[in-house]
This record gives structure tokens, C-alpha cells and sequence, in this order.
């Protein structure tokens, strides 16, 4: 059973079960997961979940853009905003989604949206404004790490104002307005909290009798 019971859905018109699309392109999906969540870290270790989920969307050829911990309906939550290069054409899909992790099973509230027409506008005019000495920073949950696509600063909010239209922001605005309105199932709210493997604890190093002090 889908544990979304509920959410505003004004202005999307059903395409099919579980899937929506509005005039703008972004389409809208609900998912369930009858299986313990794959996240890579408990949400209460927001750093090593950021880190994981950094490893993960690199290794599937993507780009992480932003993970903050939250709420959907009262229960603890994790937002993802990611990109992934159009196969056949140039451009980007953006993603956004809120997953609601659960002992053994989740819900996901995903939204997508893919570049149209003239692609890398907001990309070039931001290029521009900073110079390329600014533009490019190392991921910041993982600034040691190869990623395949990279961390730039025209996918940071503040320029969503400047492009309206632009997929990136048209899924965060979107993201923002239908989160609150998720109402869950009271069955899947009850069900134990996620907790994702925790690593274990370094061992003291042990003092040897015969080296001693002085």
C-alpha cells in the first residue's frame, strides 16, 4: 500500500498510477519501497549520510547537489536535489525528492524535470558574473572525491530567483510547496524507525606491559 496517503497536486494532471505532470514539464512520482532503505548512514549522522549518498550518486554517473535532513508529515526525512546527463541529447535532468525511511520499507516524493530548447544558459550567465576561478568548488560533502559531474556554483538556490524557468528551480519551487502538504499513512508512521549500520567504534589502543612510560 502507498503510505502517501495525500499531498496537494494543483496543477498536475494524472499521466499514469502514481505519476503526474504539470504544463511547465516537471513530472511528479510517488514511490514505496517494501525493503530496508538503502541510505548509506542514519539520518541523525547527517555528515556521513552526505558523504554516502555523494559516493552513491557519483558511482551512477550523476551529480549530488544538496542533501538536507527534514521532516515529511513529523516523520524524520532526507531531501536530495541531484543532476544526470540526458543520454541522447545535451542537457540535463534535475531532480529533487524527499524519502522517507522506515525500518524495512520507504516512501519517496520525486519530482523531475529535463532541460529543453537552449541548454546551459544559467550556467554560462553565472560563468560570467563570477569568473571560472569561482564558478568550480570541490564538493562539500566530499571535496576529496572524483566526481563525474561537477560541483558548481549556478546550482547553489540563490540563483533560482534569476531563472525562474530553469528545471533546477522550477523542482525546488515545486519541492517546497507539495512537502508540507504530504500526509502519510498511520500505519507506515508507526512502523520502527530507519536506522542504517553504524561503524564501529575504534578500539582503544591497547598499552603494552612492556612499554612503559617513564
Amino acid at each position: 500500500m502507498m503510505p502517501i496517503t495525500r499531498l496537494d497536486l494543483t496543477g498536475f494532471s494524472e499521466r499514469e498510477p502514481g505519476v503526474w505532470t504539470d504544463e511547465q514539464g516537471l513530472v511528479l512520482s510517488l514511490h514505496h519501497f517494501d525493503l530496508v532503505p538503502d541510505l548509506p548512514a542514519p539520518l541523525d549522522q547527517p555528515e556521513r549520510l552526505r558523504r554516502g549518498l555523494t559516493e552513491l550518486t557519483a558511482e551512477a554517473g550523476a551529480g549530488l547537489i544538496e542533501v538536507v535532513v527534514g521532516e515529511i508529515d513529523s516523520v524524520p526525512a532526507v531531501r536530495q536535489f541531484a543532476k544526470v546527463r540526458l543520454p541522447n541529447r545535451p542537457g540535463q535532468v534535475f531532480l529533487g525528492s524527499w524519502t522517507v525511511p522506515r525500518d524495512r520499507s520507504s516512501a519517496v516524493l520525486k519530482i523531475q524535470a529535463a532541460e529543453s530548447g537552449m541548454t546551459g544558459l544559467r550556467e554560462a550567465v553565472v560563468l560570467d558574473r563570477i569568473g571560472p576561478a569561482d564558478y568550480f568548488e570541490p564538493h562539500p560533502y566530499a571535496p576529496d572525491l572524483e566526481v563525474p559531474m561537477p560541483y558548481h556554483v549556478a546550482d547553489h538556490e540563490e540563483w533560482d530567483e534569476q531563472f525562474p524557468t530553469h528545471p533546477l528551480s522550477l523542482v525546488r519551487t515545486a519541492l517546497r510547496r507539495i512537502a508540507p502538504t504530504v500526509v502519510l499513512d498511520d500505519g507506515f508512521k508507526t512502523l520502527p524507525p530507519f536506522d542504517a549500520p553504524r561503524p564501529e567504534p575504534e578500539a582503544p589502543a591497547r598499552r603494552r606491559w612492556f612499554r612503559r612510560g617513564r
